[in-house]
């Protein structure tokens, strides 16, 4: 068994890790949905960005973890 570790993930590569059964893009489309209804986490991460916007930094994923669990 694996631990999930908090780096900087490529959000298609954060999404698989989420939902390795589904596409790499429609994993990304449903944890982009899960994103934007869970209440506050889409202002937190918008807050939390600080690099390119392919790419979940340790704090935004922090914050993915601490709302959705880990994957």
């Amino acid at each position: 068994e694996t631990t999930f570790r908090i780096r900087p993930y490529g959000r298609m590569e954060l999404a698989q890790a989420y939902l390795p059964a589904m596409t790499p893009k429609a994993a990304h489309r449903k944890l982009q949905h899960w994103i934007a209804i869970y209440p506050g986490l889409a202002d937190r991460l918008h807050d939390r960005a600080t690099g390119p916007p392919r790419l979940y930094s340790p704090a935004m994923v922090r914050a993915i973890v601490e709302a959705l669990g880990e994957p």
